[in-house]
């Protein structure tokens, strides 16, 4: 459980680093409320982006990506919805992006960012 933990947080780690690369800015980490968790959010211009990062030492059990399920997206709609309610700015625009982080000791990380997926 511990070496996931640590995987999951270097993949978010990674992750940020190609997002900020590429210009968007971190607005959260690690958003929390009663109904679970946003990996980052960000915004592009005047779009807010909903970022789910998702890391893998393997494939496994398939590419990072396709951990996230039609049930995953549903859910962070849904805590999308709820940061949107509760932050002070108005975002004309909203994406969901997907941070895709494959992590083998052999090379260097893949990192992939997959632009409005869902």
């Amino acid at each position: 459980m511990r070496r996931n933990l640590a995987l999951g947080a270097m993949g978010e780690e990674l992750a940020v680093c190609r997002l900020t690369e590429v210009g968007l800015q971190i607005l959260d980490r690690n958003w929390r409320c009663r109904h679970g968790e946003l990996d980052v959010v960000a915004a592009d211009g005047d779009t807010v982006v909903f970022v789910e990062v998702k890391t893998r030492s393997g494939l496994g059990y398939g590419s990072p990506a396709e951990a996230v399920t039609h049930a995953k997206q549903r859910r962070i709609r849904r805590l999308a919805q709820q940061w949107l309610a509760e932050s002070e700015r108005h975002w004309p625009q909203v994406r969901f992006d997907v941070v895709s982080v494959l992590v083998d000791r052999h090379r260097e990380p893949d990192v992939t960012h997959l632009r409005a997926v869902f």
